[in-house]
């Protein structure tokens, strides 16, 4: 027979290593115990941790007990899971990531299109941080390759689905707008820094054929 500190020490050893609340006979069948023993055991911890104002609580679900995070400690856990390659995207690299996520499937040679400056090395970026994949070919000419958002990408931006991106006026009715003013290509910019003039790479060096 274990010991009362051997036994607690276990489950939360159990607990923690499950994943998922562990089922009190289950606990029992390892520990050798009855499952009333187990139990009382698995509140006790519980009573301790919050009389200890502990970071992760145990949490009774049926006949099975889990960890779970205090929800004062929310904003802690928010702070630690903002993204922090998303908070260091470039202003390029979110404007092409913006045009990417509301017209996708799109063409490099699109988004070029929409923002008058190359984006190749841009898009690499984005798939290197996997918030931007490969998703097929284009029946155009050459057949280009499509570029849409990842499963990353929602995860890191905090949306379920595609359907959650907040709504914003189309780019073609922007860019033709701009077009019949006679303002050009669209650049899409989030904040008030210089403009980069149609005919640039993201260096400023002028597009060469």
């Amino acid at each position: 027979m274990y010991s009362k500190k051997t036994m607690k020490s276990a489950l939360e050893t159990l607990m923690f290593m499950w994943g998922e609340p562990l089922d009190v006979k289950d606990a029992a069948e390892v520990l050798e115990a009855e499952k009333a023993e187990i139990r009382e055991l698995f509140r006790e911890l519980q009573t301790e941790y919050e009389q200890e104002g502990r970071g992760i609580r145990i949490r009774e679900a049926g006949d099975a007990f889990g960890y779970v995070t205090h929800v004062e400690n929310d904003m802690f856990v928010q702070k630690l899971c903002t993204p922090v390659r998303v908070r260091r995207l470039s202003q390029a690299a979110l404007e092409v990531l913006a045009i990417i996520a509301y017209r996708q499937p799109v063409t490099r040679s699109e988004i070029d299109s929409i923002r008058g400056i190359k984006s190749e090395r841009v898009i690499d970026g984005l798939m290197d941080k996997d918030l931007v994949e490969v998703t097929g070919r284009s029946e155009g000419v050459g057949r280009p390759l499509l570029y849409g958002t990842t499963r990353e990408f929602l995860k890191k931006f905090g949306f379920a689905s595609l359907k959650d991106l907040p709504e914003v006026p189309e780019y073609e009715e922007l860019r033709r707008e701009r077009e019949e003013q006679g303002y050009g290509q669209l650049s899409i910019n989030f904040d008030e820094e210089e403009k980069t003039e149609p005919g640039a790479d993201e260096s400023g060096e002028e597009q060469k054929d």
